[in-house]
């Protein structure tokens, strides 16, 4: 019996679906996290460039958007156990290069910006409250790394009742394994898995057209 049956036998890997009020979370795609040198490398940068095409559709449909980075205190005060794991994350200070958001996803007035500590976007945060009085139902979950701050933020997203998806091409990982580990994880427990041709394609049929902010 393969991994995949097993799973399915015992009821794994069902499909929450898309909801009527869905939104993008985009999950530390900032310079540190694009850069191999520094805490990038794998296919991070290539699912950097597959967002583009996916928050371009999302402002046309006038989704709520938000974006996270990991910030620190310049003088490590709010460092915690994670950074015994990690100690250069205690580089990503509020003005430091490696904590801006990558020019290419460069946010737009409006768009929520939530600064972090820990892996998930929604520990410690307003992102949840934000969601709420947006009228979120589904949260569509583009980001890095795949194994750490996406896989975090995809099991607090379901756990505040969100409907989860994971856009398979506009997440990434600095190793290849843990990648596609964890795709595989978060489908059969979490999230649904669809790459963002598939995502943009629901959302031209489930979003009101009236809605849109711009042309398809």
């Amino acid at each position: 019996m393969s991994e995949l049956e097993i799973y399915q036998k015992q009821g794994f890997g069902n499909s929450s679906g898309i909801g009527q009020r869905p939104a993008l979370l985009i999950i530390d795609f900032v310079n540190g996290f694009a850069n191999p040198e520094q805490f990038g490398g794998g296919n991070i940068q290539e699912a950097i460039e597959n967002t583009q095409g996916l928050l371009a559709e999302a402002r046309a449909l006038g989704l709520p958007i938000a974006f996270t980075r990991v910030v620190y205190a310049d003088d490590g005060s709010d460092a915690g156990v994670f950074t015994l794991k990690a100690p250069s994350l205690t580089q990503l200070t509020e003005n430091s290069f490696g904590s801006q958001i990558v020019e290419q996803l460069k946010p737009q007035d409006g768009e929520y910006i939530v600064r972090k500590t820990q892996p998930s976007a929604f520990f410690g945060t307003n992102l949840t409250a934000w969601f709420v009085s947006k009228g979120v139902d589904t949260v569509l979950v583009t980001g890095c790394t795949t194994s750490g701050c996406v896989r975090a933020s995809v099991i607090d997203s379901m756990s505040y009742n969100f409907r989860t998806v994971v856009a398979t091409d506009c997440v990434g990982d600095r190793a290849l394994g843990p990648h596609e580990a964890n795709l595989f994880d978060m489908e059969q427990k979490y999230a649904d898995l669809m790459t963002s041709s598939e995502i943009i394609a629901v959302l031209y049929e489930r979003v009101p057209t009236e809605t849109a902010a711009g042309p398809r």
